[in-house]
């Protein structure tokens, strides 16, 4: 595996390049939030049999496992700003497809859907190595907590803003709002040509199929071997794994505990999360350096512990408060996270290997987690379960937290000998 530095020059932290690098995130994300409430109500238009739902979830999510090999290869073996091109641009032939199926779409096109959203799906595996990994080459060392905490903190914006005004356009307009997002998708290929062309941090020099998931492997290898790394990496996947799965958790919990059947209620309380998500965001920024970043584990213990609480509550505010907590303490702890893993992968894979390896984790963990939430399901209430899932995340974060401070003592022990 063959690495190649280059120097940071030292630039103010809103750069141009930072700047194309966030306005186009954000409306890549919000078309992706945007475009899966567009592609749900075809869904359900187009579909007679159920669970289609979860097949369209699932067309998303296989991509960004199957391609975690490649698409790491691919962000550190080309400029960033290229690569951010090329997903958004096809993301964009996404965001076409399916503004095709809603104005000729008959039963016939419920599979023209499906493709479509692989195509985002593709699109969104590929950018998202590329965009976190730019930042290390955008800010260096000193700005990049903070870079994270405003491209975490605009992203999570964005997907609060996709989903609400997805929703309310989806009943006014399908059409509408899938051109809106094709427009999102079209701005975001013209603005990441404004990106400055980086140099190459990773060069590849091409290989057979055999080679690449070889060189993956290996770099899942190295970045598990590196304690800092794979705190990280099992930190990060754990954030996106939970959050994916309360999300489904609460759908069936607020009707249930709180009597309310709008859809809203629950979309409402999934905004309250991401709302406290961008408040500790934000403070990681602020408070946390990278050399201190093992510190956000402390928050990780409080994640689990309001969802303890939410079966006491019996409207819907007091469960937006517990929920603002949770979002808070998951964004103090996800932030500095994922610089560390962007500096360590840099240091060794290649910060665009390591984006790829966590969304490899990441997408396995959702994966696993959902698995866990429908065996639950039948055999548990919602309010049992969202207890449940309160504990089971606290236990695996304390486990986390204990494994990072031996490893920790370990080291000290090591350098003093």
């Amino acid at each position: 595996m063959e690495h190649h530095t280059h120097t940071q020059t030292a630039q103010p932290l809103l750069s141009r390049g930072l700047v194309a690098v966030l306005i186009a995130q954000f409306l890549s994300a919000f078309a992706d939030n945007a475009i899966l409430v567009g592609a749900l109500k075809l869904v359900m238009t187009l579909a007679t049999e159920k669970g289609m739902d979860a097949v369209l979830q699932g067309s998303f999510v296989l991509p960004y496992i199957l391609l975690a090999p490649f698409v790491g290869l691919l962000a550190d073996g080309m400029p960033k700003g290229r690569v951010m091109w090329l997903a958004n641009s096809i993301k964009l032939v996404s965001g076409i497809g399916m503004l095709l199926v809603a104005w000729y779409g008959s039963q016939q096109a419920l599979i023209l859907v499906i493709a479509a959203y692989v195509l985002t799906g593709i699109g969104a595996a590929i950018y998202s190595p590329a965009k976190y990994g730019i930042l290390t080459q955008l800010c260096g060392p000193a700005h990049l907590v903070k870079a994270n905490g405003m491209m975490e903190g605009s992203t999570i914006v964005a997907i609060l803003l996709g989903f609400v005004c997805g929703g309310l356009l989806a009943d006014v307009s399908l059409t509408g709002l899938l051109v809106l997002v094709t427009c999102c998708y079209a701005l975001a290929v013209g603005l990441s040509l404004l990106i400055p062309r980086l140099p190459v941090v990773h060069g590849f020099t091409g290989a057979a199929l055999p080679a690449m998931v070889k060189d993956f492997a290996g770099a899942v290898a190295t970045l598990l071997r590196d304690r800092k790394a794979r705190t990280s990496l099992l930190g990060t996947s754990l954030f996106w794994g939970s959050g994916s799965t309360l999300r489904l958790v609460l759908f069936a919990w607020v009707p249930f505990t709180l009597g309310l059947t709008d859809t809203s209620a629950a979309t409402n309380l999934g905004g309250v999360v991401s709302v406290g998500i961008i408040v500790g965001a934000g403070l990681a920024g602020a408070l946390i350096r990278l050399e201190h970043a093992g510190r956000a584990l402390w928050a990780g213990l409080l994640i689990g512990a309001p969802l303890l609480f939410m079966g006491l509550t019996t409207q819907l505010w007091q469960a937006g408060a517990l929920l603002i907590a949770l979002g808070a303490a998951a964004g103090f702890f996800v932030v500095p996270l994922n610089a560390l893993l962007q500096d360590r992968g840099q240091a060794t894979v290649g910060a665009g290997h390591a984006i790829a390896v966590q969304n490899f984790c990441e997408n396995l963990l959702i994966a696993a987690f959902v698995g866990v939430h429908y065996v639950a399901s039948q055999f548990l209430d919602p309010a049992q379960e969202v207890f449940a899932f309160g504990v089971l995340l606290m236990l695996i974060m304390g486990l986390l937290f204990v494994s990072y401070r031996r490893g920790r003592r370990h080291d000290v022990v090591a350098d003093a000998a």
